[in-house]
């Protein structure tokens, strides 16, 4: 079977890939590991994962996305590069056509330079969609009604918060803010209060485990290990899921205060068709658990996750591809 599209969640934790017909092929961590000696990418993905936190000092693990763009092109480049081979082969007798998606707030040179870095991967022509519009897509929103819809995609480097009607964004705002800092959250908390050094890995399982975006009344609790710092030797430690809740509050606020944002430039009308339906929660991130109580509580709106938060992207993209000859009038750009 001659693919000749593909579709790419290019996200700052995982990238993911849809092939129409086939649907998700690829669900990998976005990491690549380069030899520092000779500046050889050694493993992508999945294998690269697997090394993190484990190499000698000739191999670093590079993660080449920050907060949603593109930190390290050279990098990205061999990452995407990666994954279009692994779907079509290093042989071909055409390029691909792909789409890409791209944080709301992107600038045009952060944009050029995913188109860039995708032609170069192997792409024939490369479609840029903005997150939130392909996760109110993939969440089911109809959105090219004309009606206001305000999608919250926290993502694992941004959150995405927008306002959709007829086909596009109205209202957008990103906080470069996202799983990545709620991980680094904990992890501060817990050197600071407990004197204890953790991996990226082990703040991650505590977030997914015990951690809660307000105060569970039944604490849950948690055996963590790390190294301690006063006297560098292991060490076994209990923490409980309200003191993770504890540590997040400040990034927590800060995509509250993004959302008030959007609401603030929102026109009456749509706020109005907001407050009506509800705000739709998606992304990685939506799966802290009752942050749509938090946000409700907090912003006075309803808010609901969507199904399957994870893949509202991926999803998106996937309908985009299936109607790219529509989407291509409207919503996509290519430089």
């Amino acid at each position: 079977m001659f693919i000749r599209r593909i579709g790419i969640d290019l996200g700052t934790v995982n990238t993911l890939v849809f092939v129409p017909g086939k649907g998700i092929v690829v669900n990998e961590p976005s990491m690549v590991a380069i030899s520092i000696y000779d500046n050889k990418v050694l493993a992508v993905g999945n294998q690269a994962k697997e090394m993190l936190g484990r190499t000698p000092d000739s191999i670093i693990v590079s993660k080449p996305l920050k907060d949603g763009v593109i930190a390290d092109y050279r990098v990205t480049e061999a990452m995407l590069r990666y994954f279009i081979n692994k779907i079509i082969g290093k042989i071909r007798f055409f390029k691909p056509e792909v789409i890409i998606s791209i944080p709301a707030g992107v600038t045009s040179t952060e944009r050029r330079a995913v188109i860039d870095a995708a032609i170069r991967a192997g792409a024939k022509i490369a479609y840029v969609v903005k997150e939130p519009l392909l996760a109110a897509i993939g969440a089911g929103i109809a959105v090219h009604n004309p009606l206001g819809n305000m999608i919250i995609d926290i993502g694992g480097g941004t959150s995405e918060i927008a306002i959709i009607s007829l086909g596009g964004v109205v209202a957008a705002h990103s906080a470069r803010i996202g799983g990545n800092r709620l991980d680094q959250a904990i992890s501060d908390y817990i050197k600071h209060k407990h004197g204890l050094m953790i991996g990226e890995r082990t703040a991650e399982d505590i977030k997914i485990q015990i951690g809660s975006a307000i105060a569970l009344v039944k604490e849950e609790y948690m055996e963590i290990r790390g190294r301690d710092l006063t006297g560098g030797l292991p060490k076994v430690i209990k923490i409980s899921s309200n003191e993770v809740t504890e540590s997040i509050q400040d990034e927590l606020r800060e995509i509250i205060s993004t959302i008030k944002k959007v609401f603030h430039e929102t026109p009456p009308e749509l706020a109005a068709d907001v407050i009506d339906k509800g705000m739709v929660l998606s992304g990685g991130g939506a799966l802290l658990r009752n942050l749509d109580q938090l946000i409700t509580k907090t912003i006075g709106v309803p808010c609901y996750v969507a199904d399957d938060p994870l893949f509202c992207v991926i999803k998106g993209i996937g309908k985009a591809l299936d109607n790219l000859e529509m989407y291509k009038r409207t919503i996509m750009f290519t430089k």
